[in-house]
């Protein structure tokens, strides 16, 4: 049952244009310019982009590379989890 819950979201988001994608990623880069948890940016990013890389693409709109490097380098410190995270979602693949 939770994990239908989890994932109710994501079949939403499936139903979503490109366009209401990159508008409400928008909105979650407005929150987290007003603190909204990183992870949650990323996380939420990422469920409705459906992945990180559509994630990142989204994000790049909205945050320069420099914003994106910036916000890595404050938020992941030494926590390797979420620096993978944060690249994940935030950089693109090289």
């Amino acid at each position: 049952m939770l994990d239908k819950l989890n994932n109710m979201g994501d079949e939403l988001y499936r139903t979503w244009s490109y366009e209401q994608c990159r508008s409400e990623i928008g909105k979650l880069v407005q929150g987290y310019q007003n603190g909204l948890p990183v992870q949650i940016l990323c996380q939420l990013s990422t469920s409705i982009a459906g992945t990180s890389a559509l994630a990142c693409e989204h994000l790049a709109a909205f945050l320069s590379v420099k914003e994106r490097k910036a916000i890595i380098k404050k938020e992941a410190g030494s926590n390797k989890a979420l620096r993978r995270l944060l690249q994940d979602t935030l950089l693109p693949e090289k």
